[in-house]
């Protein structure tokens, strides 16, 4: 009988490895939290595809053993659309980071929350294009310095969380490294629910946006992580005018409601226009 460690890595293709992430970029918890998610699940991995775009984040695909498809830049919710229409028995899962998902993907992020998809979206957002040179993406924050943003960002950063739940998406959570049991949790919840869920997992880059910033590696990066962000529930006990003035990113489960889900109520107009016929 396996134990729990020795099933993860048989969710895993060892020929891959070692991998090409950086050491300290956090890439490899979100993958590590993503098995166990699927294992507590116990997906049927011939029954799972992942897909991606292009970033950093969107190699992880390449690592599991599992149908996969690494596509074009900010296409992989299209992609995704498309895999769940032609088999809506599979579970969808897919891997971007902020630059694919909000930058040249932006239109197609908003209109797959909006469409409601049933697919899970892991969204892992390290402030910059790590991969291409470390230039400013839509999360930079206000003052962060990127190879295109050397003397300072000023442009105001998306919230994809945000930004998911007023497009529409029924399930909206976000984490950092450090919450893995949590982490686990909310992506086993994403993966059960019916519908377009959205997971953004914020990481330190310490190649590219840390060095820049002068962001230590190691713990001193989710020191960094945790001294931006404030949990749900400690925002919720916050006054009204303690909420106005909080300038911090809020972690956790943001939004969980029930929605009517694309392929399913295109499985029914087909049917009934089907009886007409």
């Amino acid at each position: 009988m396996f134990n729990r460690a020795e099933r993860i890595k048989r969710y895993l293709r060892a020929e891959m490895y070692p991998s090409i992430f950086c050491v300290g970029c956090g890439i490899g918890n979100v993958l590590n939290n993503t098995l166990r998610a699927i294992d507590e699940c116990r997906l049927d991995l011939d029954k799972v595809v992942f897909l991606s775009g292009i970033g950093c984040s969107s190699r992880l695909p390449g690592y599991i053993d599992a149908d996969g498809l690494h596509t074009t830049h900010g296409r992989a919710l299209t992609f995704a659309t498309g895999v769940k229409l032609a088999n809506s028995e599979l579970t969808v899962i897919v891997f971007t980071g902020d630059g694919d998902c909000a930058g040249i993907g932006g239109n197609h992020f908003i209109h797959a929350a909006r469409r409601n998809v049933d697919m899970t979206v892991i969204e892992i957002n390290n402030y910059n294009y790590g991969m291409t040179g470390g230039q400013s993406s839509p999360t930079t924050p206000v003052s962060g310095l990127t190879t295109t943003t050397p003397y300072g960002c000023v442009e105001e950063p998306f919230d994809l969380a945000e930004l998911a739940q007023g497009a529409g998406a029924p399930f909206v959570a976000r984490w950092i490294p450090g919450y893995a049991y949590e982490t686990i949790a909310t992506i086993k919840k994403a993966i059960l629910k019916k519908g377009f869920a959205f997971v953004e997992i914020l990481i330190p880059c310490p190649t590219g946006y840390g060095k820049k910033n002068r962001i230590e590696e190691g713990k001193e990066s989710w020191d960094w992580l945790k001294e931006m962000t404030i949990l749900k529930g400690e925002y919720d006990r916050l006054s009204a005018e303690e909420k106005q003035r909080n300038r911090k990113i809020i972690i956790g489960e943001l939004q969980n409601i029930e929605k009517k889900e694309f392929t399913q109520e295109w499985r029914k107009l087909v049917e009934s226009l089907k009886g007409e016929s």
